[in-house]
């Protein structure tokens, strides 16, 4: 491996403030979120203004990085708001976000003009598909851009020996992929009012579908159909975990992982293992060669579809690249985080249903993982329960070892 290399960023998704914090501590050096308005996942549960504020303070305090969505593709009534958003985050000060995400040439020139400490980076609904866009962003201020996943790895690597080499390139290599064209769709907006690119998507993509011939209406005909239906949209989950060796000498810089809406049990498992893949390339090609099965291992563990390479090697097949069915594939699942202690009790907020004398999984920030069985579990007001049935409440476990806080527990389904 040429040591000359930089290490690339491992970028991860946050949905709120807990899971900011776990992507954190579980390995991530930089962590992208989205405020109340003008980020593309309007159904997340997304940050206030005081939430982002402490998540960046918090990010920044470990030494990370955090950045800000603001990447609508915006109409002129969004832009007085867009513009005031801008000045909000600018006052930050020292936990100002590091950058914002925009796709719009006006939301652009706002952050150019009220914000210019705060960094640019090119979202990928901008189709970045070209080394000439890049060098466009690259001349009005930008510091980074996202390529669309419809490039190559071969793409990639000719458009890094085309720009500038302060020049970032982003690039999603795991999780869920968007059928339409950089993310661009108009599905959701055509059957439910809802824009997907303003933030609304329905995800009309994971629906049924069948074929209807205009003189025969209601008879529906088959395409490339199996027993649970047809989902000629539903595209497979991206995983590059495999390819760190190809990404790094794509000379890709920041490794990102898609999934604001997903749990912190998600963020934990997809950013120790890409971590570790990461660092195990760095230490010893041969030490991440022999690791790849497990890595996949620990990968599958978490919420998934059936994986694909997207078009990293070239463009996919309708059966490399579409899903048969509308459901992810589950192998375990997430009970709680540790996050405190008292009286050698640990706390957490409940997530799913969980019995005295249960074993689970527990695992931990540095890669280790432990079996454990509760002893006991204890309500706030120190009431002992056999079992723990009420979603989201605070509970006090025995687990009869020691524990930290943001352990994660699991259990195998």
């Amino acid at each position: 491996m040429n040591n000359n290399i930089k290490k690339p960023e491992l970028l991860l998704p946050a949905a709120n403030l807990e899971v900011l914090k776990i992507a954190v501590i579980y390995g991530a050096d930089a962590v992208y979120i989205g405020g109340d308005m003008y980020g593309l996942r309007a159904k997340a549960k997304n940050f206030s203004m005081e939430e982002m504020k402490e998540g960046i303070a918090f990010a920044h305090s470990h030494g990370k990085r955090v950045y800000v969505t603001a990447n609508i593709t915006a109409h002129n009534e969004d832009l007085e708001g867009i513009r005031k958003y801008v000045k909000e985050l600018n006052a930050f000060g020292k936990d100002r976000p590091d950058a914002l995400i925009v796709a719009d040439p006006g939301v652009f020139s706002i952050v150019s003009e009220e914000a210019p400490e705060i960094e640019i980076h090119i979202s990928t609904q901008a189709n970045n598909t070209n080394y000439e866009t890049y060098r466009f962003w690259h001349k009005l201020g930008a510091t980074r851009v996202v390529s669309a996943r419809e490039l190559s790895m071969k793409e990639i690597a000719e458009l890094r020996t085309k720009i500038p080499e302060e020049m970032e390139i982003e690039t999603f290599v795991h999780g869920a992929m968007c059928i339409a064209y950089s993310g661009r769709c108009l599905l959701s907006n055509y059957f439910t009012g809802k824009d997907a690119n303003k933030g609304e998507c329905t995800h009309s993509c994971r629906w049924k579908y069948h074929l209807v011939e205009e003189t025969r209406p209601g008879e529906y005909l088959p395409i490339e159909e199996n027993d649970r239906g047809t989902y000629i949209f539903n595209s497979k989950d991206l995983c590059m975990v495999e390819y760190i060796p190809e990404i790094v000498q794509a000379g890709i810089n920041s490794l990102k992982v898609e999934g604001r809406m997903k749990t912190a049990l998600y963020v934990a498992t997809v950013a120790r293992t890409y971590r570790k893949a990461i660092d195990d390339y760095f230490k010893d090609p041969a030490i991440y060669e022999a690791n790849k099965s497990s890595y996949m291992d620990e990968i599958k563990k978490g919420v998934h579809r059936q994986f694909t390479t997207g078009f990293f090697f070239g463009k996919p097949t309708h059966k490399d690249q579409i899903y048969d069915s509308n459901t992810y594939e589950k192998a375990y699942t997430y009970l709680g985080t540790i996050s405190g202690e008292k009286d050698g009790m640990y706390r957490l907020e409940q997530k799913n249903k969980f019995s005295v004398g249960e074993t689970m999984e527990v695992i931990k920030p540095n890669g280790d993982t432990l079996e454990v069985v509760v002893k006991r579990i204890i309500d706030e007001e120190g009431n002992d329960m056999d079992s723990c049935p009420h979603p989201r409440q605070i509970i006090y476990v025995d687990f009869g070892i020691k524990l930290e806080q943001y352990d994660i527990l699991r259990r195998k389904e």
